[in-house]
């Protein structure tokens, strides 16, 4: 005979090995058991997105204006490219990403809300209030549209904005009739950074707070007017379902200091970057809103990285948060910045070639679970704003146990 049967007693002795292994690997396989075997507590899966939306125009025909008729012909050419990238539109494709990715906690930069008013020379301080675009309350209307299934509980999906922060509010007369030479009316913008939670979700908030940078670039207008570009933050304090208590902290850094030399609010010319890395630094100094006991969770438009941006100050805010302690817990693949058409209409996916808005924290016990790009191709002509959004999806400690 080529080979010999196996031995009754040998089978089944090695059938019940087998059985037992079996048994063994069952067990362990069941979620949480394996864990609870080594002593390990799983923590709670949360997840957060940084958004910036994309106030609708590029300001530099305002801000760069030399004289009054330049910034009222420049302001006319924002506000005009306000109306052609079409808010409204596309709050429903910005809507649609909250509703696929579901974030419990929202960081949203340059909600903008734009006002008009007869034209008048009395714009210090702004008085417009004729809302054009509320770009909060359009986003609000558009992914709170979401119908809620009777009996099903988690079916309905809900958003509030639990902190609002107005910075950057200017307002100035507008020539946006290009045939003549006259102001027609009075436009302004207000600047808004906003922290949204999901509800009915389990999630509970405390300490609300806001705050403006100490140090802001400061830029001169039509010649001779000095304007602070006022930025900041806002930061609320979280427990998502079974999580322990967490701090959220949504920032918007400068954009416009990567020139050489760059006036401040505080009277001094700093160089390249040195705007946004003491805004950072501002928020990691002694009681800064990104410190405390809690475990921090830093989302936001940073301008700044270190590995697709040149290391020529572009970097320096970033770099400001790794020395305060801080990691990445976010995906840089694919690239999440930036459109490079302000009338969000140019279909070149090589635009998006930096990695400036993030998600971060000093917690060695925040783990990074997974992450998301979204937004960056055009729906229904536009893209949904020149950024796009990064989503995180996030272990954090759970509640302790008394």
């Amino acid at each position: 005979m080529s080979h010999q049967s196996a031995s009754p007693r040998r089978a089944r002795g090695t059938r019940a090995a087998l059985a037992l292994l079996v048994a063994a690997l069952g067990v362990t396989m069941i979620p949480g058991v394996a864990d609870a075997a080594k002593g390990k507590k799983k923590g709670q899966n949360i997840t957060v997105m940084t958004r910036n939306v994309y106030l609708g125009a590029d300001l530099g025909p305002g801000l760069e204006s030399t004289s009054l008729s330049e910034l009222y012909d420049g302001a006319g050419v924002v506000v005009n490219q306000v109306d052609r990238t079409n808010f409204p539109l596309r709050a429903k494709a910005l809507a649609a990403e909250l509703k696929k990715r579901k974030p419990d906690l929202v960081g949203l930069q340059e909600v903008a809300l734009w006002r008009t008013a007869p034209y008048s020379l009395d714009v210090f301080p702004p008085k417009a209030t004729e809302v054009e675009y509320d770009f909060l309350k359009l986003l609000l209307a558009q992914v709170n549209k979401s119908k809620c299934k009777k009996g099903k509980k988690g079916k309905c999906l809900r958003y509030k904005a639990v902190v609002v922060n107005e910075e950057f509010d200017f307002e100035t007369p507008v020539n946006d009739d290009t045939s003549d030479s006259d102001p027609d009316r009075n436009a302004r913008l207000t600047m808004r950074d906003v922290i949204l939670v999901k509800r009915k979700a389990g999630i509970k908030t405390r300490n609300p707070s806001q705050g403006t940078f100490p140090t802001l670039l400061q830029v001169e207008v039509a010649g001779a007017l000095p304007v602070d570009v006022t930025r900041g933050w806002t930061a609320l304090e979280a427990k998502v379902r079974g999580s322990a208590w967490l701090k959220f902290v949504n920032l918007h850094h400068e954009a416009f200091d990567s020139s050489g030399q760059n006036d401040t609010n505080q009277g001094t010319s700093v160089g390249r970057g040195e705007v946004r890395q003491a805004q950072a630094q501002s928020l990691l100094a002694p009681g800064g809103a990104a410190t405390g006991k809690l475990p921090v969770i830093l989302v936001g438009d940073l301008n700044s990285d270190d590995d697709t941006v040149q290391p020529n100050g572009d970097h320096l805010a970033y770099n400001a948060y790794v020395a305060g302690g801080f990691r990445p817990v976010d995906t840089s693949k694919p690239l999440s910045c930036c459109a490079g058409d302000p009338n969000l209409v140019i279909e070149d996916i090589g635009d998006f070639d930096h990695h400036i808005d993030h998600v971060m924290t000093d917690s060695k016990k925040v783990k990074f679970k997974k992450g998301f790009v979204t937004g960056r191709f055009p729906v229904n002509g536009l893209y949904p704003s020149d950024h796009a959004g990064v989503t995180s999806l996030l272990n954090v400690p759970s509640k302790k146990k008394k």
